[in-house]
């Protein structure tokens, strides 16, 4: 194993002894417990560099070790890598320690260089005096960590506005927005948004273990609301919850969080802010300065490396927008209606008894039967109302409704315009003309069976009798009576001439 460099204040040591105390290399490596080879190493070195004890006493540790150890030769110094580069590059998919210890070794052949043990060991030293949310080597467009700050913003109306933070895994680089409150509707609507912001999608989103997303928390295999399911399916993202307790699964989350209070909410401590529109303003103005600001280890900001690694790696967005949209279990009823807020909603009649899912947005109703669409309504807000398709109606319903009285008038005028006169007055007989449908759908069986011009026949012999009844015209068919000439008289209407000014009394002519 090669030997470890010498503490660079025990050099200073041995300097310091032999030139301000004049004692001799054995007693000096006597002293500090180091061999006498040691000692003659490090004042050959100091000789070679033109350095005296008072040249050497007004040098600071790294000024000396650069005098000392910098000017050897380029075959036995060590050339260092770039170890800010590797933590960049070990987040690229498929890059390993292994592979850029290689490449660091072909950049500098015929140059002195590190074993890969220590090469791993350089960069783990390297990589402890980073802060904490860049430790953990994450995958370039793999996660989107999410989470709510525990801060909020006061609002002039007396309420706070709740501050939703996302951070990429691989850049830190970070979104935030302003949400009314915690409710499921606002964490998928900030999501969505934050994906917008990315302009892309990643493969996992990880959030904590809000209720608003989390049915059932479990620490192995925790179940998520259908309407959460429903939206990474959308997407194509898997959203995987953190472990119960385990603020170390979003890691990049916390700390992103702690970077909005402090340079986001806390800029913002003194705005007056009108509502959560204005908070959210806010915030898309400070962001940008947020993420361009440089690494204090690292080269780059949050905004370079996010261009550089994550946004080459995320997944396209779906062309439309997301839409918030609720699940709801229902039951089609015997009359093939599904009720969804007080309204009913109509689906196709074999489905009657079935448990189907309606999916609830602003704008429509769908309802599903095994993960295919049956039925799709524009949302209706009008409660104990009803929303039919006749597409959804039996055969039997659907013929039913098609006849109105409008068009059974039409019918009987087509017959004869005594047949429509005789419809007219049948509707006429009852409060609600549905009572007669049913006499006037008898005329048209009576019409197959007999033949327009008997059914026409029939009608005009029973009005000039004052029959009006469906039976009344039955009866004259099935006796043939209709078959008889009838007087001119009878079947012509007396003329009766309308009442009008011009018309005198009889008396006036004597």
């Amino acid at each position: 194993m090669p030997q470890q460099r010498m503490d660079i204040r025990m050099i200073k040591d041995i300097l310091r002894l032999k030139y301000q105390g004049a004692l001799s290399h054995q007693r000096i490596a006597h002293s500090l417990g180091v061999s006498k080879g040691v000692v003659a190493k490090y004042l050959s070195l100091a000789g070679a560099a033109g350095l005296d004890w008072q040249a050497t006493a007004e040098l600071d540790e790294a000024a000396l070790e650069h005098r000392l150890l910098g000017h050897g030769s380029a075959q036995t110094r060590v050339v260092e890598a770039d170890f800010a580069s590797v933590h960049v590059e070990l987040r690229r998919k498929g890059v390993t320690l292994a592979l850029l210890w290689q490449e660091y070794r072909a950049a500098h052949a015929g140059q002195r260089t590190w074993a890969y043990t220590q090469f791993c060991a350089h960069y783990k030293a390297f990589a402890r005096t980073l802060k904490r949310s860049m430790r953990q080597h994450r995958r370039a467009g793999e996660k989107l960590f999410i989470d709510y700050a525990g801060s909020t913003l006061a609002l002039v109306d007396g309420t706070r506005a709740q501050v939703f933070v996302a951070a990429m895994g691989a850049s830190s680089y970070t979104f935030a927005c302003a949400t009314a409150d915690q409710s499921m509707r606002s964490w998928l609507g900030a999501m969505a948004r934050a994906l917008r912001f990315y302009g892309g999608v990643p493969q996992l989103v990880v959030p904590d273990n809000p209720r608003s997303l989390v049915s059932q928390a479990c620490r192995y295999e925790p179940k998520l609301n259908e309407t959460v399911r429903n939206f990474a399916r959308y997407y194509d993202v898997s959203i995987l919850p953190a472990r119960p307790f385990s603020p170390k699964d979003k890691a990049a989350a916390e700390s992103s969080v702690q970077v909005v209070t402090r340079w986001v909410l806390a800029r913002l401590r003194y705005t007056v802010l009108a509502n959560v529109h204005a908070a959210d303003a806010a915030f898309a103005a400070l962001l940008p300065s947020l993420n361009n600001r440089a690494f204090q280890k690292l080269d780059g900001s949050r905004a370079s490396l996010f261009a550089s690694l994550d946004a080459p790696a995320l997944s396209p967005l779906p062309a439309q927008p997301w839409q918030w949209a609720s699940f709801k279990t229902v039951k089609a009823h015997i009359d093939y209606h599904v009720e969804v807020e007080l309204h009913r909603y109509s689906v196709p009649h074999c489905l009657v008894g079935l448990e189907l899912q309606a999916r609830i947005t602003d704008a429509l109703v769908e309802v599903l039967h095994r993960g295919h669409r049956v039925a799709c309504h524009a949302r209706s807000w009008r409660r104990g109302g009803f929303t039919t398709l006749d597409e959804h109606m039996p055969a039997a319903h659907r013929a039913h409704k098609q006849w109105t009285p409008e068009r059974l008038i039409h019918w009987g005028g087509s017959i004869g315009a005594n047949t429509g006169l005789f419809v007219t007055q049948l509707l006429r007989r009852f409060r609600h003309p549905e009572h007669g449908y049913r006499r006037c759908l008898g005329l048209l069986s009576l019409a197959k069976q007999y033949g327009p011009e008997r059914v026409e026949a029939a009608c005009t012999l029973a009005m000039a009798l004052g029959a009006g009844h469906y039976r009344h015209v039955r009866d004259i068919l099935a006796s043939g009576r209709d078959k008889a000439r009838l007087p001119v008289a009878a079947m012509t209407p007396e003329w009766v001439s309308p009442a009008h000014d011009n018309l005198c009394e009889p008396g006036h002519f004597h």
